[in-house]
């Protein structure tokens, strides 16, 4: 499973769009993902304006490291293992991933596009992939 250089340059542009509206577009992520799945509220023990922060810090990172997916590996690993400390399960991603595209669709409004749609999921599986198989596998 691979993406595309054009899937990365659209993941990366469309994010550059979203990152002005960082907040906003975390608090649409955070309603969406509760609406989705309840049982994932409990995990959140901080404040969700900066729990929100922390999200689009994290997005940015990931999104900025797909110029390098090899370093991008770790980074990745090291995440997926502190969320098992936080309780996330493998099927936790999928919720996740809808609620990510859903936020990204309000964001972009009408710069949202079935390509620009396949991009990010393509995206998003590879992050869950590398993720759950470091945290599960």
């Amino acid at each position: 499973m691979a993406i595309t250089a054009r899937q990365k340059q659209l993941v990366q542009e469309s994010f550059s769009k979203v990152a002005p509206i960082a907040d906003q577009a975390a608090e649409i992520f955070y309603t969406k993902l509760f609406e989705f799945d309840p049982g994932l509220r409990p995990l959140f023990k901080n404040d969700m304006k900066s729990q929100g922060r922390k999200l689009m810090s994290t997005l940015k990172v990931a999104i900025k490291g797909l110029d390098d997916l090899n370093s991008l590996v770790p980074v990745l690993e090291k995440i997926a293992v502190q969320h098992l400390d936080y309780g996330v399960r493998a099927q936790d991603y999928t919720p996740v991933g809808n609620a990510l595209l859903y936020a990204l669709k309000m964001g972009l409004g009408d710069q949202w596009n079935p390509e620009l749609r396949q991009a990010w999921v393509d995206t998003f599986r590879i992050v869950a992939k590398v993720m759950k198989d470091k945290a599960y596998g």
